[in-house]
């Protein structure tokens, strides 16, 4: 089987992106890429400043150049903002240039998991449950339109939700799972 170029996972503020994106490389042996760190390191300073200054238009151009770049990487497990299906481009990128999964969680399972987060500018406002319902319902037919594959499990570990993705690449024929390096761990479940 071929490697992949790269995989992306696409999803709601909270779904577990970072997480299960971080241990998945670790555990293919692939390079790990967050998108909002990436934006963070080519803006020079945490993207909740970034907002109040320069506002959202201008971060999403950042992260369209962003996205572009980190889809063209092989070998990579890419872990991408809430909101960078909001663009076409974006979703073109991630849908035809990686093996796109949409890591779903309802809303109410996000104000659970983010309830006490500070660090999310689009989150803080009077009634955030009610912001991840609107941004649920405004995005996810475009996590759909992104993504190659849905993953939606009831209250997820990070282990089940690896299991979960590499089994969606077996059984596409894309990825041997027997190929993975032993990494001589199981990451915990969050």
């Amino acid at each position: 089987m071929n490697p992949l170029p790269s995989i992306s996972l696409v999803g709601m503020p909270g779904s577990g992106k970072s997480t299960v994106g971080r241990h998945l490389a670790r555990q293919m042996g692939w390079r790990f890429v967050d998108s909002d760190t990436e934006i963070e390191r080519r803006i020079g300073m945490p993207i909740r400043d970034w907002f109040p200054l320069h506002g959202e238009e201008s971060f999403r151009d950042v992260e369209q150049d962003v996205i572009d770049a980190l889809t063209q990487l092989s070998g990579t497990v890419i872990a991408t903002g809430g909101g960078a299906v909001l663009r076409p481009s974006n979703r073109d990128a991630l849908h035809s240039r990686s093996h796109v999964f949409y890591l779903r969680a309802t809303p109410e399972e996000l104000f659970r998991r983010l309830r006490h987060d500070t660090q999310r500018p689009l989150l803080q406002v009077e009634d955030p449950q009610r912001r991840l319902r609107d941004l649920f319902q405004e995005r996810d037919p475009l996590y759909r339109r992104a993504a190659h594959y849905l993953i939606e499990p009831a209250r997820p570990s990070v282990s089940a939700l690896i299991g979960m993705v590499l089994m969606q690449l077996e059984l596409a024929g894309i990825f041997d799972p027997t190929a993975l390096p032993d990494s001589g761990e199981s990451p915990r479940a969050d």
